[in-house]
């Protein structure tokens, strides 16, 4: 065995290698340098075995280029969202515009004027860059943005209500995903929760009955993932407004989801937007950026002024606040909302959610003779009716007609079928589909055009 260790080849005559150079050059002497000792310890671990060799110094550098491809690059890639999920939050929810993709990157390339007032050459708000769009839009009398909604409840709890009672209807106490709940929110953001009325039914006496010295407010959470049909009852935003004014304390409405433009002008089931929450009588209205609104993960404030003041006050808003890069997404799509009549156009998650059934149709026809060809004899492929799903937080009950492309093992069986999925996970740009039924699933109304998928299916392998 020491005569079998001499013959490995040592670190330095590797790296000094002329077949290494391209590798030091590429990713520093210090990585490759690591990465050997990595590869010579396990080449010493398996002298000795069944079939094993010492490597040519050819061979090691072969190693040592795949192994630190491996740890180099990112495991954050884009893949092929074909699921039937518009928004799906585990492949991380909106699609932005190419507008904001642009700006985004300009931002990104060097310093900018995030918190710095052009105008007056002292420090600014970085709230200042889209505060007025959103007042615009809404109606609002001031604006503020944090990192997502859940963030946005956090801080505004914790600035208007922190030490204090706050009624919520138990009907109300929703999972928001990840097992983040509203009332482990309210409870960290240092609140105390007063579950009013029952899981199906609450009234306004229930509130009336919950409010008393120690009330800081009432919030009411619009259920945008779930729904109970029924025996039920709820109490209108208006109903809690005037409530709550007359008790002296602010109605805080949550609306999850949230969008600003009515969905059912563009045939799509009716959410209620923020300036509706606002004309009903809301003092604060909280919402998210990265889902019907189509932008990136952002968590938007929208109230009164004095209230939004206390907010942007909080120390918590700093932790809380949104980078430079995400602000430039944001404003770029708030600006879109400035022009309703394009925003199908314009907003990918817009674009997805109306799409015609024809067009669907037509992608679905585009791409199925690829795939046919591609899984000759492995398995069989047809067009096949399906529903749509907005998302799985997002007007999850609400379906929208669809095709999707149906794969089924020429053997089924649960090993083959999960192989093939597997392999289509494995293409440069990773599909990723579902699985129902014995069946992989492929619903196209999230795919922009039939070569993103096809051109790279000389990858696929299913073996």
């Amino acid at each position: 065995m020491s005569n079998l260790f001499a013959q490995i080849p040592s670190v330095d005559r590797i790296i000094s290698s002329q077949d290494c150079q391209p590798l030091i050059a590429k990713y520093g002497r210090s990585l490759v340098t690591s990465s050997t000792r990595e590869i010579l310890e396990s080449i010493r671990g398996d002298l000795g075995k069944p079939g094993k060799r010492i490597p040519s110094v050819a061979e090691i550098v072969q190693l040592l280029q795949s192994q630190i491809r491996e740890v180099t690059n990112s495991s954050l890639k884009p893949v092929i969202n074909l699921t039937g999920t518009v928004l799906h939050t585990n492949l991380g929810r909106a699609a932005l515009p190419e507008v904001a993709i642009s700006s985004m990157v300009t931002i990104a390339r060097g310093p900018s004027n995030l918190e710095y007032d052009l105008e007056s050459g002292k420090r600014g708000d970085r709230d200042n860059h889209i505060e007025k769009v959103i007042m615009e839009i809404t109606g609002a009398e001031a604006a503020t943005v944090v990192n997502n909604n859940a963030a946005a409840v956090l801080l505004t709890l914790n600035t208007l209500a922190s030490g204090k009672e706050v009624p919520v209807s138990r009907g109300e106490l929703v999972e928001i995903g990840g097992s983040f709940r509203i009332p482990e929110i309210m409870l960290r953001s240092g609140c105390k929760l007063v579950e009013v009325g029952a899981t199906n039914r609450t009234h306004l006496k229930d509130y009336q009955q919950a409010i008393n010295v120690n009330t800081a407010l009432v919030m009411k959470v619009h259920t945008s993932n779930y729904e109970i049909k029924g025996f039920t009852n709820s109490v209108t935003d208006q109903e809690l407004a005037g409530l709550a004014a007359n008790a002296n304390i602010p109605f805080i409405t949550d609306l999850g989801s949230g969008t600003l433009v009515d969905l059912s002008l563009f045939g799509l089931p009716h959410e209620p937007t923020a300036q509706e929450a606002r004309s009903a009588g809301a003092d604060v209205v909280t919402f998210s950026g990265d889902k019907l609104l189509g932008g990136p993960q952002a968590g938007i404030i929208i109230g009164k002024k004095t209230l939004i003041s206390a907010i942007k006050a909080n120390p918590l808003k700093r932790a809380l606040r949104i980078d430079k890069i995400t602000m430039a997404a944001l404003a770029e799509v708030l600006n879109l909302y400035r022009d309703p009549d394009t925003l199908s156009e314009r907003i990918p998650t817009l674009r997805y959610l109306t799409r015609s059934i024809q067009e669907i149709e037509q992608l679905a026809q585009d791409v199925l003779p690829s795939l046919v060809s591609i899984l000759a004899g492995n398995a069989q492929v047809e067009i096949v009716d399906t529903y749509s799903q907005i998302g799985s937080g997002s007007l999850p009950l609400d379906l929208l007609p669809s095709k999707e492309l149906s794969i089924v093992p020429s053997k089924p069986s649960d090993a083959r079928l999960q192989q093939i999925t597997k392999a289509f996970r494995q293409l440069p740009t990773p599909v990723i589909g579902r699985i129902h039924d014995g069946k992989l699933l492929f619903d196209l109304r999230t795919l922009d055009k039939p070569a993103d998928l096809t051109e790279q299916l000389d990858h696929l392998d299913c073996q």
